[in-house]
């Protein structure tokens, strides 16, 4: 997959992005803001900000946060979701070529886009842009596809969804890349949690993949009606659950 189409991979999927994309738990945020000595005074990049899901937790709590995202549907989706935010600034700029001061930023966030970026490129622009003591902070939303509905439901996104091996691997970020990036000093923490939907919000959920087919697309229907039929048998009053692990690496 080439650069370009990385950052253009989710502009079709805007809506569903912003309706039924999970946030974070609370408690990664105070881990993140308790490690790296985070205050009202801190400067925060969060690079390849999307659709603002994560950018919000953190202009909620007061930061001042330049948020950069490539994707112009993306970015104007978050800076209209994020309008009343006056401590927001949106840049159209990507992960490589950042276009902010050197030694500016106190910390840099990246949630749930890491896997999209240039390693070598984007390491050496985050240390251009860090001050001295700036941190990294990378985070993840993954489920976990334990038997029962997630194993199933896993097993019908890799049945329909576009080159889904080729998205799985650029997506599986290990602790050899970890190693590499922050030249092995760097945490793990994990927090596990719920998210509940019904069978718009699985279907939602599901198209908001940048892999999965959307109207349109020959495999669109037979994808939904198998998400119908694994809704109708999982779900409990009309509710299924997601079962997540939110993964903070800090370096």
């Amino acid at each position: 997959m080439s650069e370009i189409d990385s950052k253009e991979r989710f502009g079709n999927r805007v809506d569903n992005y912003v309706k039924f994309r999970p946030l974070y738990p609370p408690e990664a945020i105070d881990y993140i803001v308790t490690q790296t000595g985070s205050s009202d005074r801190s400067v925060i990049a969060d690079i390849g900000s999307g659709t603002g899901k994560f950018t919000s937790l953190l202009l909620e709590r007061g930061f001042c946060v330049i948020a950069l995202e490539p994707n112009k549907n993306m970015r104007e989706a978050a800076e209209k979701e994020l309008s009343a935010f006056p401590r927001l600034r949106s840049v159209s700029a990507s992960a490589e070529k950042t276009t902010l001061d050197d030694n500016s930023i106190d910390l840099i966030t990246v949630a749930q886009a890491f896997h999209w970026f240039n390693r070598d490129i984007c390491k050496f622009e985050f240390r251009r842009i860090l001050k001295p003591e700036g941190r990294v902070c990378l985070i993840w939303n993954r489920l976990e596809t334990t038997p029962g509905f997630l194993k199933d439901y896993s097993d019908i996104i890799k049945k329909w969804s576009d080159s889904h091996s080729a998205g799985s691997v650029k997506y599986h970020i290990t602790t050899d890349v970890f190693d590499e990036f922050f030249d092995g000093n760097y945490e793990i923490r994990n927090f596990y949690w719920q998210d509940t939907h019904d069978f718009e919000g699985l279907l939602g959920r599901t198209l908001s993949n940048s892999n999965a087919p959307i109207a349109g697309h020959p495999n669109y229907e037979p994808l939904k009606t198998e998400l119908h039929d694994l809704f109708e048998n999982y779900n409990l009053n009309g509710t299924v659950y997601f079962d997540y692990r939110t993964e903070v690496v800090i370096g």
